[in-house]
């Protein structure tokens, strides 16, 4: 690509591509391929100046791959091209954009060219909507808030007051655009992070193999095989096999359906349980993120309760804003008195303020790598007061690794990996990638070498190898459910075993073959996390693990945790939330796993992490994306600060129009100046509404964004973590080396 230096300093160089014009896609193309860079902070492209701007943490250790990654960057070029989303949104805002200037531009040019009588007749065919709407809502009995705007600027003209009804209409123009604008921006954020982060995908060849391929190379009329707990990448029809597919996210059937050969199957949903071979009808980026758009508009769950509340106030305003209006004409006989009602109303500020409030917290949210499916949830994240913590691959790393491999019954250590290496990739879980990427560094190849694989939820994996049984799994599953055995000369080499991993058992045929110990460290930031929880009003701190007693005691100590429950199980976890709520205790749960979906499901806020299983990600109200626990605290914090904000909100609408009305009623003020305030201040309420609620900047620090004043955090706290040390229930005296050993596949 042929291009100009235009500036360049220490962190940030700016560029000039020489073209005559370049368009919206090119502008995104060439942006998401310099943000894709690895050493780019970030970038920004304008195509109306055809200039991007790349910022670096060090410029002059960059500036040589940087330029080189420039002169190759094509805009035809197909990777490059697939690195851009279906949608991005700098469309919308072109559009959005534009509009809001020509209306500017053409009441400014109306105002100082147009004559009176010209002015005069513009406001009169522009008033024609604004009373039919409420001429029609009067007619089906019905009192809403644009009964009183056509009231408004009838009033208005009636007095002949044309500029005053000219500023109504043009004002409340103004604010449904912002509206319709933020909200439109709002959903379209929400949908690409809501939409799919499938990067490979399984290929049925003619051959019938399954072969693993990026999901770009898929077309449509090939088939893939989808199993247990994978999300269905792409549209298609179920050429043959049977599958329980949750699809809640397209269709809202909250009850799983079941899916057999010529059914119909949408990319984004969830396989529950069995395997199906589908024929893909609908090759990638062909209209996923257009059905999540249409999904997220039809749902309720945008809304919070408290946004509801304030929304459906202004309408029942409207008909004390009228008697207001008849009552003060009656004792005063002063039109211009009576007016200060109509020009005033409450629904203005209350309908904008609150729909941009919640938006911009979800947009904002963003920022940090959370991803929430609705205002409904920030709600419920700053009032809950129990929070639930699976561990494995939650509190603890999402990527644990395997330390030791230990062969039984006569099987070589490297062909025990790479049968559970062939047995675990087919289920993305923190434990079952260890064992994948250890045989891959291993240089140990496992192509497919088993038939149908079954999972067996929190215990582990069940198939069949030269039509001998193949499982792996926990020990329970292995010797207790399966009755598997170890030779006896053997038995003293499997009690020798270090404890303080992680294990998995491989048994084939009944017998043993192999244990793959795994260690599984705590987060770094999960003590720090813990103690922000309490300090931010959190009474119960719960962590929910299939683990043994041992380890949970000593993970419980080590993290200060009010409670800790060790062997449960998926049902466990659900019928525990069930209780909190039973208690009047609002409950967040933080899971990753295929048993983590129905306490997710249970939860008044469901939080997945992001390397989890698909159906946690599908089932769960917010999605952290990021590599951070830290991120539940900022969740914490940021909806917290909406409701603040909500509040405020709510109390200066109420406040300030009851003054201006008031005022009007006095004689103070005119209907003129009444509007002109109101409307004021329904824009910079509205513009208020779009702040981020922390202003704090992203730094290296990932807990950065959370901390904030020290004195606000107290406030919103109700006590200091130091209160809640040592409080583990009297359980878990005996500390362990922080390596957590593990009998189940979480």
């Amino acid at each position: 690509m042929n291009y100009l230096i235009l500036h360049e300093s220490s962190h940030r160089m700016r560029i000039s591509v020489p073209v005559s014009h370049m368009s919206i896609r090119e502008a995104d193309i060439l942006e998401y391929y310099l943000k894709g860079l690895s050493f780019v902070v970030r970038a920004s492209v304008d195509e109306r100046t055809g200039d991007a701007v790349i910022f670096c943490e060090s410029l002059a250790a960059s500036k040589e791959r940087l330029l080189r990654a420039l002169d190759t960057f094509s805009f035809t070029d197909e990777h490059v091209v697939s690195l851009m989303p279906e949608h991005t949104g700098r469309a919308l805002d072109r559009q959005y954009q534009s509009r809001l200037v020509w209306k500017i531009l053409g009441k400014s040019f109306r105002m100082l060219f147009f004559p009176a009588p010209l002015q005069i007749a513009w406001t009169l065919a522009q008033s024609v909507r604004y009373l039919a709407k409420g001429l029609n809502l009067l007619l089906h009995g019905r009192l809403e808030v644009p009964v009183l705007d056509a009231a408004a600027i009838l009033a208005s003209m009636l007095r002949a007051d044309f500029d005053t009804a000219s500023n109504v209409m043009f004002l409340l123009d103004v604010g449904a655009q912002l509206e319709e604008w933020t909200h439109r921006k709002s959903v379209g954020d929400l949908a690409r992070s809501m939409s799919l982060k499938v990067d490979k995908v399984w290929l049925r060849t003619d051959a019938g193999q399954d072969v693993l391929v990026p999901v770009q190379q898929v077309k449509a009329g090939d088939s893939i095989v989808v199993r247990t707990s994978n999300v269905i990448p792409l549209d298609g029809r179920v050429k043959s096999g049977e599958a329980s597919v949750n699809q809640a996210s397209m269709t809202g059937e909250s009850v799983p359906v079941v899916k057999r050969a010529g059914g119909y199957v949408y990319a984004g949903t969830v396989v529950e349980e069995g395997e199906c071979v589908i024929e893909v009808t609908q090759a990638a980026g062909g209209g996923k993120y257009d059905q999540i758009v249409r999904m997220i508009e039809e749902s309720e769950k945008l809304k919070s309760a408290t946004e509801e509340k304030a929304y459906h106030l202004a309408d029942r305003l409207v008909p004390w804003a009228l008697g207001g209006t008849a009552v003060t004409w009656l004792l005063t006989r002063s039109v211009t008195r009576a007016m200060s009602f109509l020009m005033v109303d409450f629904s203005c500020a209350l309908k904008l303020a609150m729909p941009l409030a919640v938006l911009s917290a979800i947009r904002e949210a963003s920022k940090y790598d959370i991803s929430v499916k609705g205002g409904k949830f920030l709600e419920a994240a700053a009032e809950a007061d129990t929070i639930v913590f699976d561990k494995t691959g939650t509190l603890t790393h999402a990527e644990p690794r395997v330390v030791g491999v230990y062969a039984f019954g006569g099987m070589p250590e490297r062909n025990a990996l790479q049968v559970a290496a062939c047995l675990e990739e087919h289920y993305p879980h923190s434990m079952a990638n260890a064992v994948v990427k250890e045989a891959k560094r291993r240089g140990i190849s496992h192509e497919e070498m088993h038939s149908e694989v079954q999972y067996v939820v929190a215990h582990g994996i069940s198939s069949k190898i030269e039509g001998k049984k193949a499982i792996i799994g926990s020990y329970h599953f292995v010797f207790e459910d399966e009755h598997c055995t170890v030779d006896d000369v053997e038995r003293s080499r499997l009690n020798a075993i270090p404890e303080e991993y992680s294990h998995l058992y491989l048994a084939i045929d009944g017998k043993l073959c192999a244990v793959i110990c795994i260690f599984d460290p705590l987060r770094e930031e999960a003590a720090s996390v813990v103690d922000g929880l309490h300090e931010m009003g959190f009474s119960r701190v719960v962590m929910m693990t299939g683990d043994n007693e041992r380890t949970a005691a000593a993970i419980a100590e080590k993290l200060r945790l009010d409670e800790y429950h060790a062997e449960v199980l998926p049902q466990d976890k659900a019928e525990f939330i069930r209780s909190e709520h039973e208690a009047g205790r609002k409950v967040i749960m933080v899971g990753d796993g295929v048993n983590d979906a129905p306490a997710l499901s249970e939860a008044d806020v469901g939080i997945a992490v992001s390397e989890g299983a698909a159906i946690a990600r599908e089932i769960a109200d917010v999605t952290i994306t990021g590599d951070s626990l830290y991120a539940v605290l900022i969740l914490r914090r940021l909806s917290r600060k909406l409701m603040e904000r909500i509040r405020f909100n709510y109390r200066f609408i109420i406040g300030f129009n009851a003054a201006l009305i008031a005022l009007g009623v006095t004689g103070v003020l005119t209907p003129s100046a009444s509007a002109l305030l109101h409307n004021g201040s329904t824009v910079a309420t509205g513009l208020r509404s779009m702040r981020d609620l922390l202003p704090e900047s992203r730094s290296a620090d990932p807990g950065a964004a959370w901390k904030g004043n020290p004195a606000d955090r107290k406030k919103e706290g109700a006590a200091s973590p130091a209160v809640y040390a040592g409080q583990t229930s009297g359980r878990g005296q005996e500390m362990n080396t922080g390596i957590e050993s593990s009998a189940v596949l979480e």
